[in-house]
């Protein structure tokens, strides 16, 4: 049966999708069965991955609202190794509409269960906001991988999200745990982004990721041409980051699993 990561931090901007699209790519790369589950209703995910957001019979959102299975509105694009449940603008009404429905924060975990046993992963791409969504993915799932950008106010916003993570992990999903913090759109030269990278590490000791997200013009290239990196420039410096990212995630799964 697949595990389940929600992808997400409530700051917008610091490679949310792109750590969720790469990474799914990467782990079907590795010979992985892997869902990728677009929550935002910005839909960057499913334009990422080359879907007409327009053309959707059915998204996440029937999916929450129990509107359809999460089997039917799964879908396969060309030239990409793994599935995605896309979304579109209508995944927007479903922050109000959850909040008078019965079991709201169960909703995803509910319509994925009959799905698991066909993925190894199933990563959650969450909206930027500590929202009805975000607590649907948390609950669902048994893991958190939080990108972060090494910035003035990057732990500031990680404290907030720590603490809800804790409170869904108290009330409603015992097994939630924060699967690890990842640096993007990381620059070396930056005085500011390794002392950040430092604090991050000495606060987090064993939750920070060893590989880390450079910044990277075909990484900002590939979601324009509706690819994953890895099937835009195999080569480049982000697809090779996410390729180590995603043998060290994979490596910590097993671990954790023993």
């Amino acid at each position: 049966m697949g595990d389940i990561f929600a992808v997400t931090n409530q700051k917008g901007g610091v490679g949310k999708t792109t750590t969720t699209v790469n990474l799914a790519a990467s782990l079907a790369d590795y010979g992985k069965k892997v869902l990728l589950i677009d929550l935002d209703p910005q839909g960057n995910a499913t334009t990422g991955c080359g879907l007409d957001k327009n053309e959707i019979e059915n998204s996440s959102y029937e999916v929450i609202m129990a509107e359809a299975r999460a089997a039917d509105a799964i879908i396969r694009p060309e030239e990409i190794g793994f599935d995605v449940m896309p979304t579109n603008a209508d995944l927007t009404a479903a922050e109000v509409e959850l909040l008078e429905s019965k079991l709201r924060e169960h909703r995803l975990r509910i319509a994925l269960e009959s799905t698991r046993e066909k993925y190894d992963y199933i990563l959650i791409d969450c909206p930027p906001s500590l929202s009805m969504l975000t607590v649907n993915a948390l609950v669902a799932s048994q893991g958190v991988l939080i990108p972060i950008q090494c910035e003035y106010y990057a732990l500031e916003g990680l404290s907030s999200l720590l603490r809800t993570i804790e409170r869904v992990k108290q009330r409603a999903n015992p097994t939630l745990d924060v699967t690890g913090l990842l640096r993007t759109m990381f620059d070396a030269r930056n005085n500011l982004a390794n002392e950040v990278s430092r604090q991050l590490i000495s606060h987090f000791e064993g939750k920070v990721f060893h590989s880390i997200i450079p910044r990277n013009v075909r990484l900002a290239e590939a979601p324009s041409h509706g690819l994953p990196v890895l099937n835009y420039d195999r080569a480049s410096r982000g697809s090779i980051a996410y390729m180590a990212l995603a043998s060290e995630f994979m490596r910590r799964q097993k671990q954790s699993a023993k």
